[in-house]
């Protein structure tokens, strides 16, 4: 486990109504922006406050404002969200080039509001306003004078225009009278650090999904094996899933199945991100150990004939069985945020259902103790479904053993 930190300052209209909230990487309780290039710093957040976290709930449901550099939109980052709930900011870009028009082109087609940042009057940026939605301005650099001749360029395409670093209400007055729209600086709202926490992947998972992924054409069920030896990448291909699905909610029983859906593209941009990010860690959390076991051992005790009808969403629900814990949230919020079907639901969240009764079995027998978090006992348990006690030894001895030949402590 590692804690996360993300900072958010919210923007406003002329009415001081709240309309989004930018988001800032950090990488401690320190308010300020670490030394991290700014392709590291825009998908880390991606991961820690979209695949880990509700990203609509860190913006209180409104806009969230995220930096991206030409770089990350060429891989298409920005398409692992929702085009109502971003605002992509274009930053790192000292003049505009025909590779970065084009891209801005494909992301207004698609949908997305785009803001052009650091904007210094320069009259090569003109090009990017027939598909630009905002204008960003740092008042600190710029003399708001020498905006006007811009102001009435940006007109016919109509951009509006954002104040940053704005620290007084007469500033505030003047930009109005310029004809800013939005206003965002210490005068409103300082910086404000949202602290979360984030699952450490395995390196040695990593490349081997970085490798496979790159291979032409994916293979789906080796991609889906990989993934399945990591519940880091397990709940992000989840909840990828979940934030491309459109209409009716996907349910997904298997790895494979949710790796499929997303398709080779999204796929791959799933992995250079968590690449990207460099989410690595020389450690296994014990809790992910656990989660492995259980799944492990969850599959192979549903080759019994009582649980045969749910040998399909055995491994998946046991990865995910520990992930409260992991993510310091109660599951029923968890569960929310990721395409599962129903059964699985109910056995995470109630244990319900015959898929739960497997699920509460086997981490009552892992974590050695008598009574079920259902009703009834362990012993109870195993008669009921006629289930040798020695053949459940044996499943943990070997799920234990499966665990020690992924070798994650040399990681």
């Amino acid at each position: 486990m590692k804690n996360t930190y993300i900072a958010r300052q919210a923007i406003l209209n002329e009415k001081s109504e709240t309309i989004g909230y930018e988001l800032l990487f950090r990488d401690s309780p320190d308010n300020k922006f670490p030394e991290v290039e700014p392709d590291i710093a825009s998908s880390k957040l991606i991961i820690q406050n979209h695949i880990h976290g509700d990203i609509q709930t860190l913006s209180m449901g409104k806009l969230a404002f995220i930096n991206f550099t030409e770089n990350c939109l060429i891989h298409k980052f920005p398409l692992m969200f929702d085009k109502n709930n971003i605002v992509i900011e274009l930053v790192g870009q000292e003049k505009p080039t025909k590779k970065l028009l084009k891209i801005i082109k494909f992301y207004q087609d698609k949908g997305y509001t785009v803001a052009l940042t650091e904007y210094d009057l320069a009259p090569h940026w003109d090009i990017l306003f027939p598909y630009i939605d905002i204008v960003k301005v740092d008042i600190e650099k710029i003399n708001t004078k020498r905006l006007l001749p811009a102001v009435m360029r940006m007109k016919p395409f109509n951009i509006s225009i954002a104040a940053e670093k704005v620290e007084t209400k007469n500033q505030k007055q003047t930009l109005a009278e310029v004809g800013f729209d939005y206003f965002q600086g210490y005068f409103y709202h300082q910086p404000e650090i949202v602290e979360g926490q984030a699952l450490e992947p395995i390196k040695a998972q990593m490349l081997n999904l970085l490798s496979e992924t790159f291979n032409s054409p994916l293979n789906y069920e080796t991609v889906a094996d990989i993934i399945s030896h990591d519940v880091n990448l397990t709940v992000g291909l989840l909840k990828m899933v979940n934030n491309v699905s459109t209409g009716a909610r996907v349910q997904i029983t298997s790895l494979k199945q949710g790796a499929a859906y997303l398709g080779e593209d999204k796929l791959r941009q799933f992995v250079s991100i968590l690449a990207l990010s460099n989410l690595t860690s020389d450690k296994t959390d014990e809790v992910c150990k656990q989660a492995l076991i259980t799944a492990k051992m969850m599959f192979a005790l549903s080759n019994n004939s009582a649980f045969k009808s749910v040998s399909e969403s055995a491994f998946i629900t046991g990865l995910l069985s520990a992930i409260e814990v992991m993510l310091a949230m109660p599951m029923a919020e968890i569960v929310k945020t990721m395409p599962l079907s129903e059964p699985i639901e109910s056995a995470l969240v109630t244990h319900a259902g015959l898929l739960g009764q497997l699920l509460d079995l086997t981490t009552t027998y892992i974590l050695g103790h008598e009574k079920l978090q259902t009703d009834g006992t362990l012993e109870e348990s195993f008669d009921h479904f006629s289930l040798d006690k020695q053949q459940v030894q044996a499943e943990f001895l070997k799920a234990s053993q499966w665990l020690q030949d992924l070798h994650l402590e040399d990681l």
